[in-house]
């Protein structure tokens, strides 16, 4: 089995591909459950995100695998296989790995070196779990992407460089309401500070719409960047209490909207609506102020595309937020391109272990064979009057320590050879030169699978 990821990002497809081909909830459910009855596939997990859909697979084929998931990810997402190919990517086993790993590390986001992506992997695996899709390959792989980025995050400067999207996008608001990114207001806008008494939005009232984990981090950077009051609405009134728990922040029905957007500066959106949840005609009926800034964060767009044409209104979407380039510094990034390749190099090489495993397991199983026959027939040549209980298992120890110490040095050096060029070619060695049975290695292996599995 190999590692297969197909996706696309927001490299290779522009929004409006990435709102179509987004997936989540019942759609997300559909998609493991059929993956998993495709017949190359053996485990699958699906990160979906605002800027990515990548679906991550362990499968016995390659060109198999690769069609199987295009086109079902195609049926699930509503969109032709024709229309969906020329956005996709493929990458398989090492190169697999190693983009799972730059993901969760950050290096590979919108703004690189934000903090979302890892809970985002976190989150898609759980979903896989949930769902019985997770096995022993990808969930290795899983918590390997997880340990990688978290070092990434406590060894080098990439998470305090690197802005989250929410970050970015608090910027490019504070920019259109006319106020300097240090902070206060700059023109006639409300004048005074939020909590911390100054930021990106002092003095600015801010409502958010939804009551996610998205909608959670909205809240903490809205407060980090100075508003002068946070509401949130949503569908479900408990979630979004939860969400308000102990802070400032006041919670509104997503009946109430029209109200909660005229008394608003700025609304972040971004719950996980099939379509649109702010309409023009909403916009238009609400006495609004001006100007009144969207930050639409949802894929797909929770803010019909007609709002941006209503007078004094900015909407901001993902489409904007891509254009700004990265935050984290040079030195940043290739120190954590650095751990990526030290983590991916130990990811090699326990695999290569594992597949010499089976032939050292058998190598092993037939030296112990051999020795326990041997000492058989010497104790049965034997009487108590020519050696006693105890020399017989002194001899008996004798042997097995020097067949032990024979074995060392060929077994140890075929696990360190597995990762070089033709590397397979010393295990089968070993298979030739001791004569194993082909059955007994086979056998190892699946008594491994059956026990990990």
């Amino acid at each position: 089995m190999s590692v297969l990821v197909v996706g696309l990002s927001h490299k290779s497809a522009p929004v409006t591909t990435l709102e179509r081909a987004a997936v989540s909830g019942d759609t997300l459910a559909k998609l493991l459950r059929d993956l998993m009855h495709a017949e190359p596939v053996a485990e699958v997990f699906v990160v979906s995100t605002c800027h990515r859909v990548e679906i991550y697979a362990d499968v016995d084929r390659f060109h198999a695998g690769v069609t199987a998931i295009c086109e079902l990810l195609a049926r699930h997402c509503g969109i032709s296989t024709g229309e969906l190919t020329p956005y996709l990517y493929v990458h398989y086993e090492d190169r697999a790995v190693g983009h799972l790993l730059a993901v969760a590390c950050g290096l590979d986001s919108v703004v690189v070196g934000e903090t979302q992506i890892l809970g985002q992997v976190r989150s898609a695996l759980k979903v896989a779990e949930e769902h019985g899709t997770l096995g022993r390959v990808l969930g290795d792989l899983g918590r390997l992407a997880l340990r990688t980025g978290k070092r990434a995050r406590t060894q080098t400067g990439i998470d305090r460089a690197g802005l989250s999207l929410l970050s970015v996008a608090v910027e490019l608001a504070a920019a259109s309401l006319g106020m300097p990114s240090g902070g206060g207001p700059s023109g006639g806008g409300p004048s005074g500070g939020g909590p911390s008494g100054g930021g990106p939005l002092a003095g600015r009232d801010v409502l958010v719409v939804g009551a996610g984990s998205m909608s959670a981090l909205a809240v903490a950077t809205a407060g980090r960047s100075g508003a002068a009051s946070i509401v949130v609405a949503n569908r479900t009134r408990s979630h979004a209490e939860r969400l308000a728990a102990g802070t400032r922040v006041t919670v509104t029905a997503l009946a109430d909207l029209p109200a909660a957007l005229a008394a608003a500066d700025v609304v972040i959106s971004c719950t996980g609506a099939a379509g649109p949840v702010i309409t023009r005609d909403m916009v238009s009926a609400a006495g609004r102020r001006s100007p009144l800034v969207f930050l639409d964060l949802a894929m797909p767009r929770d803010v019909e595309p007609a709002v941006a044409g209503l007078p004094g209104v900015v909407v901001i979407g993902m489409d904007r937020i891509s254009e700004h380039g990265t935050a984290a510094t040079a030195d940043d990034i290739a120190a954590v391109r650095a751990i990526v390749e030290d983590e991916l190099a130990g990811y090699r090489s326990a695999v290569d272990a594992a597949r010499v495993a089976p032939t050292v397991v058998a190598l092993r199983a037939k030296a112990a064979t051999v020795v326990d026959a041997e000492l058989a027939r010497l104790a049965g040549r034997l009487t108590a009057d020519d050696l006693s209980k105890h020399a017989l298992d002194e001899i008996a120890h004798t042997v097995r320590r020097v067949v032990d110490k024979l074995l060392h040095a060929p077994t140890v050096r075929v696990k360190e050879l597995a990762g070089s060029p033709g590397g397979e070619e010393y295990a089968a060695a070993l298979r030739v030169l001791f004569d194993l049975d082909p059955r007994v290695v086979e056998a190892v292996t699946r008594a491994a699978a059956e026990q990990e599995g």
